[in-house]
């Protein structure tokens, strides 16, 4: 056994080799079955991706079943910052289960990230962690237009500051017009339609954005785009890199 460092500096006893991982984070949950399906012995009912993946599941990201992560007997636990509870690895912890956390706010960040872990695991780095270093860090290009990102309506609340996501954007060459707000904040919806944006873009998740529930509430024109491209680091980097080729839905209709 070693110990290294997790993103917060925190050392984790790990063998040369993770043979058994459970992933309570949905992106590093397809980033590590990319790599070995068969090492990923556990994670969240919102692991989706990939879809196929047969695993014992232990519940939500935000309640996981730590009974059921303990009983796989795992080499670590993978975990984010921001999407897991410092209670849950907190227990973990003391009942002598490995946990290495992740801490990640832009996507130069996270493609270096999801290399120490690896590296941490003892596996090989796949193909497109390299075409995602490639795509995504390197100068920042010019901005093309201004765009505003919701994560929820009634009440309505957007990506903002010190976010991947909003890193993300800026690097599609997109400005967030919310950039310099607090990382989720809540608006009112007069207040988005009057942000500056010249689209807004409404993802899947965590709110279900459809052409029926999201652009009729605004004057603003509006896209529609998978929210795994905008909020999940992993092989959807690759995907995401694309996104510069989005079609607009169209404008929206104003409310009322």
């Amino acid at each position: 056994m070693i110990e290294l460092p997790d993103d917060l500096g925190h050392p984790v006893p790990l063998p040369a080799r993770a043979a058994r991982v459970v992933s309570l984070v949905p992106s590093l949950t397809e980033a590590l079955a990319s790599v070995d399906r068969a090492a990923v012995v556990g994670a969240t009912d919102w692991c989706t991706h990939p879809a196929d993946l047969d695993c014992r599941r232990v519940r939500g990201t935000k309640n996981p079943d730590l009974a059921a992560v303990r009983a796989l007997a795992p080499d670590v636990v993978v975990v984010n910052k921001e999407e897991n509870r410092e209670l849950d690895v907190r227990r973990l912890r003391d009942s002598g289960v490995a946990v290495w956390v992740t801490d990640i706010s832009t996507v130069p960040e996270a493609v270096a990230s999801m290399e120490r872990l690896l590296d941490a695991l003892g596996w090989a780095r796949p193909a497109w962690l390299a075409e995602a270093r490639t795509a995504w860090c390197g100068p920042l290009p010019p901005v093309t237009r201004r765009v505003a990102v919701p994560i929820w309506r009634d009440s309505w609340m957007v990506v903002g500051g010190g976010t991947f996501t909003s890193d993300l954007l800026r690097r599609l060459g997109w400005d967030n017009v919310y950039a310099a707000t607090p990382r989720y904040p809540a608006v009112d919806l007069a207040d988005l339609d009057a942000a500056g944006a010249d689209v807004v873009l409404l993802p899947d998740e965590p709110y279900v954005f459809t052409r029926d529930d999201g652009p009729e509430a605004l004057s603003t024109p509006t896209e529609l785009v998978s929210g795994r491209l905008l909020t999940w680091y992993g092989p959807s980097l690759v995907e995401a890199a694309g996104l510069t080729g989005l079609e607009g839905s169209g404008p929206g209709v104003p409310a009322g």
